[in-house]
């Protein structure tokens, strides 16, 4: 087995991937990944290999990844807007024996220092001038040929680097199999499954594993087209989802917010798109209104994270209630944990664990921190709490890591923001525990304010006050123009402490 088979099967003239305004057929794919693999199998690399992909959503990346797979190697996907120094430590981090660049991460590549990467062989640029050393993409695609080499389920696919269940980032190891179930898995839900004659939007970055495997992985376990954005803008977007007949949409709720507030657009701006999904974040339940009353779009919410490959639950093809994050995929085991290790009653929230072939490998040369994450009997510990209903309906209340203890009481910050949130004045807010001299932790809230509307710290706090215990009630109310947001939307909470 190899996961880069999955474009295998399809027709020649089928356009996989529209790119810069250009389309490649499967055909014309698989000739280009075969010879790249080439290219690659004759620079001396070997099955196991680390090799780090710096791209945008493009063709770069594409080939890249999928001949880096095909050629056994394991790949390591980067994010191309990061600084020298974080890509210097996350290649040194896996020892990467070499790295491809794609156009907009041409200058930080070849600012690395390759003296502080002793393991680093190999520097591949997209086009230009190539500097000291460096090697050419479209030379690599032009190589001979070679066949795909076989891989074992159990064996390294790709490395994601993610803060983990809890901590700093660490590199999660995703296999072949892991990879492939959790597309077999998603396929398998009722109404969720893509055609070959879907579009789908590649707005995601694919650096991250809801962009590589849910929206590429996806596309071409199908056999569809992804139309590859390297940058969102809302009103672009639109335009593209309408000239491109885009069928599927899969984004974070940054995304979706985004476009319920972008003025002066048509309602039928997405008529096209027959399966709309959100992920990476909790979705307002007041965005996925405005979409359905603007566009006429229901947005289907799932559940995921890196280490279960990234799907867990989804509401989609079902009647979940507003706010849920719907049920588990089938062949997926899924619990809800309390603090005293038994399984939550109806109602009551938990951790949520997952047992399944999806469940990834461990951390990248971190026992420890696997051990953490995965227990003996093979559950992954996700950190995440949820409660579920009567139906069998999941929602997510908050996380185990950010969970705030004031005077022994437990505050989840999920429900203080909620209660904040629907202050007229409050555009966005996050809440963070901070350390407390009395009481352990106090509770700290920041808040970005609606435009033309003006409110004080007490305000906030008196409306607080009077719609949840004192414990929860925030202490301090810092005003910000705008909230920390990671790749996908999930605000960063480690920088507002």
């Amino acid at each position: 087995m190899n996961l880069a088979s999955i474009i295998e099967p399809h027709p020649d003239d089928a356009v996989a991937v529209i790119s810069r305004g250009k389309t490649t057929s499967y055909g014309t794919l698989r000739e280009q990944v075969a010879g790249m693999r080439g290219g690659l199998v004759g620079l001396g690399l070997e099955p196991g290999d680390r090799v780090g992909i710096v791209a945008a959503n493009n063709w770069y990346f594409v080939v890249s990844y999928l001949a880096v797979l095909g050629a056994g190697c394991v790949v390591v996907p980067l994010n191309p807007t990061s600084p020298v120094p974080e890509l210097q430590r996350q290649l040194a981090a896996i020892g990467a024996r070499a790295v491809i660049a794609g156009p907009s991460a041409r200058a930080t590549v070849a600012e690395l220092d390759r003296a502080e990467l002793p393991v680093l062989e190999h520097v591949v640029f997209s086009a230009g001038e190539l500097p000291d050393g460096g090697l050419l993409l479209d030379d690599l695609v032009g190589a001979d040929p070679v066949p795909l080499v076989d891989r074992a389920s159990t064996d390294l696919a790709v490395l994601v680097f993610t803060s983990g269940t809890a901590g700093s980032p660490k590199a999660a190891m995703l296999t072949h199999g892991n990879l492939l179930a959790n597309l077999e898995q998603c396929q398998a839900l009722p109404g969720r499954s893509q055609a070959a004659d879907d579009v789908t939007l590649g707005v995601l970055p694919l650096f991250h594993i809801f962009g590589l495997n849910v929206v590429l992985g996806l596309s071409f376990v199908a056999g569809s087209t992804v139309l590859l954005i390297e940058r969102f803008d809302p009103q672009s977007a639109l335009d593209a989802i309408a000239n491109h007949g885009v069928t599927v949409v899969s984004g974070a709720p940054t995304m979706w917010a985004a476009w319920a507030a972008l003025p002066g657009t048509r309602p039928g701006a997405l008529a096209s798109v027959r399966l709309a999904t959100s992920g990476a974040a909790k979705l307002d339940v007041q965005v996925q209104r405005a979409i359905k009353e603007r566009f006429g779009v229901d947005i289907m919410e799932g559940y995921g994270l890196t280490e279960a490959s990234p799907v867990v639950t989804s509401g989609t093809g079902l009647t979940a209630p507003e706010g849920s994050i719907g049920v588990p995929l089938p062949g997926l085991r899924v619990r809800l944990v309390d603090a005293d290790g038994q399984d939550a009653l109806v109602g009551d929230p938990g951790e949520l664990w997952v047992s399944g072939p999806n469940v990834f490998a461990g951390y990248w040369n971190d026992p420890e921190a696997t051990r953490n994450a995965i227990d003996e009997d093979g559950w992954l510990h996700t950190g995440d709490v949820a409660v579920v209903d009567d139906d069998g309906f999941l929602f997510l209340v908050d996380r185990v890591k950010d969970l705030i203890i004031v005077s022994g009481f437990n505050v989840y910050p999920a429900e203080v923001e909620e209660v904040i949130a629907s202050h007229r004045a409050v555009e966005a807010v996050a809440v963070v525990g901070v350390p407390h001299p009395h009481s352990g932790e106090a509770v700290k809230a920041y808040v970005v304010t609606r435009e033309g509307v003006a409110v004080e710290e007490d305000d906030i706090i008196a409306y607080c006050e009077a719609r949840l215990a004192r414990y929860k009630c925030p202490q301090k109310v810092m005003f910000v123009d705008e909230l920390p947001h990671g790749a996908t939307g999930k605000v960063l909470r480690a920088a507002l402490r």
